[in-house]
């Protein structure tokens, strides 16, 4: 065991010190300041074992020395095809290689059935173009055999896949230096341990070695590595913060268990933008792409179906560069009870207090005695303020009995004052809304002109001016 040197790191903001705090002096947080041991190995201990590698490997970098970055060259640089679309678009166009790419996410929603299944389409491609090599899948989760298992029900089962299942870093590593793959992946960085370091199996200390030791290996030998990280209780990445600065790209998978519908965001990406969103369908057989979401949202018969229903209203949301539909209901009831209740799901609670009391001093809409039940379709989530309009348009329609015509959105912020304020990128809604059928749209005073065909524009400026464009 090499010689270690203890110090006290905070897993928040990476701040060490010599002794133990209750309370980071550098971000202020409560309990986040944990021991670390910093092995110090010998030059010997660094040298590649029978069956294992290490850290530093034998072989120098040719190109290591300093040159002008006009005489560095990216042509031979191509990325992966993952052989999924919503994936490369949120990888920046595929895997890069020599990258390492953090999948973090809570537990069952489905990181390691998306991995398996990119590794399957990763090795279907190498088969077909010779120069590229085999993947490799580590596991230090799962055996082999239920590896196999669930590649066999996925459709993953390839010839130039291969399956490991270690939790010793060494192994790990020397798989990667053995095999050279077109692609490795990890799962996942709280499982492996390295015997360089102390410390637990998923401890701050593991997890920073881990991660550095897979990032000097992907960088040396040019190997992309796709790694599967672990969330705490609150939903952020467990492990010290300085993984996510360490890692190349961060990427989150989200999703409600109850719904089959999940959403791959990257929080940071080094080769390509950060507020691309890719749509997958948990299923059975796996995880498949959805590359046109916009049908989740709505109900099957919106815009088929010209009758109108009561209580319902449409706005359009923007989740990185893709403008989703949401389809608001609202549910309006006589109170019998003192304090009358108000039900959300998909709306912010506090922002349905703030437009009921709106309604009712700049809408002439009283609600403050009656039961409001308010929900979006399918999961889908109307927290930003760009769907205010949506949200009193829903209400009002249920309250007056009045439906609002099932080709017709609403966009726009409500302020206090009764005001309907603009919001970011209305173009990219509305030309949304034009492509799925829509043919009026309600939304606030344009500071220029947008043309759309087919697309009506109502402009308004006050709440009275647009309920009365939405309930004719």
């Amino acid at each position: 065991m090499a010689k270690t040197s203890s110090q006290f790191v905070c897993s928040e903001c990476g701040w060490s010190g010599p002794k133990w705090l209750g309370r980071c002096p550098e971000c202020g947080q409560w309990g986040t300041i944990e021991e670390f041991h910093e092995a110090r190995p010998s030059a010997s201990s660094r040298t590649a074992a029978p069956g294992r590698t290490s850290r530093t490997l034998s072989h120098a970098v040719p190109d290591s020395a300093a040159k002008p970055i006009t005489e560095i060259s990216t042509e031979n640089i191509s990325r992966i095809d993952t052989g999924f679309t919503e994936f490369n678009r949120v990888l920046g166009g595929g895997i890069v290689p020599g990258s390492v790419t953090l999948i973090a996410g809570e537990p069952g929603i489905g990181k390691s059935t998306l991995l398996l299944e990119t590794a399957g389409n990763v090795a279907r491609l190498s088969a077909a173009q010779p120069e590229r090599n085999t993947v490799l899948y580590i596991s230090g989760e799962e055996s082999q055999a239920q590896v196999r298992m669930r590649a066999s029900r996925i459709g993953a089962v390839e010839p130039n896949l291969l399956l490991a299942a270690t939790t010793d870093l060494s192994t790990a590593l020397g798989l990667i230096e053995q095999c050279k793959p077109a692609l490795a992946i990890v799962d996942s960085a709280q499982t492996i341990v390295s015997q360089e370091v102390d410390g637990i199996s998923g401890g701050s200390t593991q997890v920073r070695e881990v991660a550095s030791a897979l990032i000097d290996t992907a960088k040396t030998l040019d190997i992309p590595v796709l790694l599967v990280g672990h969330v705490t209780k609150d939903g952020s990445i467990a492990g010290p913060r300085t993984l996510e600065h360490l890692v190349d790209v961060v990427c989150q998978f989200e999703g409600d268990t109850e719904t089959a519908l999940r959403m791959l965001r990257a929080v940071k990406n080094r080769f390509g933008p950060t507020d691309e969103v890719g749509c997958f369908d948990m299923s059975g057989e796996g995880i498949e792409e959805v590359t046109d979401p916009s049908g989740l949202f709505l109900s099957s018969s919106n815009c088929a179906d010209p009758s109108p229903v009561e209580g319902t209203c449409v706005t359009f949301t923007l989740d990185g560069h893709r403008s989703l539909p949401i389809e608001v209901q609202s549910l309006v009831t006589k109170s019998v009870l003192p304090t009358p209740r108000r039900a959300a799901n998909g709306v912010d609670a506090n922002r349905i207090a703030m437009l009921v009391a709106v309604l009712y001093r700049h809408g002439n809409v009283n609600l403050l005695a009656n039961d409001l039940y308010i929900s979006t379709i399918a999961g889908g989530q109307a927290r930003e303020p760009g769907c205010d309009l949506a949200i009193v348009g829903a209400l009002a329609s249920a309250s007056k009995s009045k439906a609002i015509s099932r080709t017709t959105c609403a966009i726009g912020e409500i302020s206090l004052t009764g005001q309907v304020r603009p919001v970011p990128r209305l173009e990219y809604r509305l030309r949304e809304a034009a492509r799925l059928g829509f043919t009026t749209a309600v939304v606030p005073t344009l500071r220029r002109e947008i043309a759309i065909p087919g697309l009506s524009i109502v402009q308004v400026d006050t709440l009275q001016d647009a309920l009365g464009a939405m309930l004719r």
